[in-house]
């Protein structure tokens, strides 16, 4: 922004006033003046120009109330409040499986392990970017319906179903896998959540409620279970704050657990009985997708507000069972499961997120 001339003073005191005994002239050097230290305007003259930004791409992330005019579409846009959560076709994982596990976000996603056609048992891990997946180092352990959390450069893998049921965990760095201790209880169809240094693992086959904590080092057994032991059930949230929701015991669940870091309290349950479901997000704000109705798999798709949990009006585009989820209530992603198996992804932008409108075109 250039030099401005026109009715500032030329003494700016250092709380903000003007310099009552300077006058009402001057110029204030540009070198002063950034686009942030302007607030509070409620007009401009004429001769100051348009504030409009004119762009041949639209910008990202776009921040809520921002309008533009893209030049390469002809079109006067402006990033506008969800009100209701929407699905979109990602793009295509390079391996189709089920029964896979998932972490980080959605613009930096991991999936690992799981059973590729034919009922090969899978040890293949891909990254996600936001438009596309790559492939990237294996798993130690080929195994499915197991669990995992973390970010796409910094993973945990645990459990799982190598036949028997395993107990084998695992360390991503971005690019390989490390064997880590193993659980204390092998098995498989378990969920869990956290990070790479602090995890914790929940429920599984054969049925149980059992919980274990991992601290970078070791899984060590939680004094307490699940109140409803269950597998196929999902997860989001971190090892001191976290939740536990859907699954099966052995038909499916509804049931919901909130976790405090030493307990499990029953809160309010999901509003469609499911099991082998994916989650995302945070014990106050968490959403659950997909799943297994007995018969049928499910599109459907649930927010969690901390207190319970309301069913958004669109669901998933390709219902499906048995796939990976990573991400937040408000920008999470959907990769792989069976429809039969698949490679197909799907973005959700959920309520509060800001998404781009067209106002006019040319």
């Amino acid at each position: 922004m250039g030099a401005i001339t026109r009715g500032f003073a030329n003494n700016i005191l250092s709380g903000g006033t003007i310099n009552a005994t300077a006058g009402l002239t001057g110029t204030v050097s540009a070198s002063n003046i950034t686009d942030s230290s302007i607030s509070s305007v409620t007009a401009f003259p004429a001769a100051a120009g348009d504030f409009i930004q004119s762009t041949a791409s639209d910008p990202s992330p776009a921040t809520v109330g921002d309008v533009w005019y893209n030049n390469a579409t002809y079109a006067l846009k402006v990033a506008a409040l969800t009100t209701v959560g929407t699905w979109a076709s990602g793009g295509n994982m390079g391996t189709s499986r089920y029964a896979l596990a998932g972490a980080g976000t959605q613009t930096a996603a991991l999936g690992f392990g799981g059973v590729a056609p034919g009922d090969a048992l899978s040890a293949s891990t891909e990254k996600y970017d936001g438009t596309s997946w790559t492939a990237s180092g294996n798993l130690n352990t080929a195994r499915t319906n197991l669990a995992g959390c973390g970010t796409q450069t910094a993973a945990l893998a645990f459990g799982g179903q190598n036949f028997p049921p395993s107990g084998a965990s695992e360390s991503f760095n971005g690019s390989t896998w490390t064997s880590t201790p193993s659980l204390n209880t092998a098995r498989y169809a378990l969920s869990g959540f956290g990070t790479q240094t602090s995890a914790l693992a929940f429920g599984g086959q054969p049925l149980t409620g059992a919980t274990e904590k991992w601290n970078g080092t070791s899984w060590t057994s939680n004094p307490t279970s699940l109140n409803t032991p269950r597998f196929y059930s999902a997860g989001a949230g971190t090892q001191t704050a976290g939740l536990a929701f859907g699954g099966a015991n052995p038909s499916n669940s509804v049931a919901t657990e909130s976790f405090n870091g030493s307990t499990w309290t029953s809160v309010n349950s999901l509003n469609t009985a499911r099991s082998n479901l994916a989650g995302a997000g945070i014990q106050t704000a968490a959403l659950a997708f997909g799943g297994n109705l007995i018969p049928g798999n499910s599109a459907s798709t649930e927010l969690y507000n901390g207190t319970s949990w309301t069913s958004n009006p669109t669901g998933l585009s390709n219902g499906r069972y048995a796939l990976g989820g990573a991400g937040t209530q408000t920008s999470a992603l959907a990769f792989g499961g069976a429809t039969p198996t698949t490679t197909a992804t799907e973005e959700f932008t959920g309520p509060g997120a800001a998404v781009t409108q067209t106002i006019t075109t040319s």
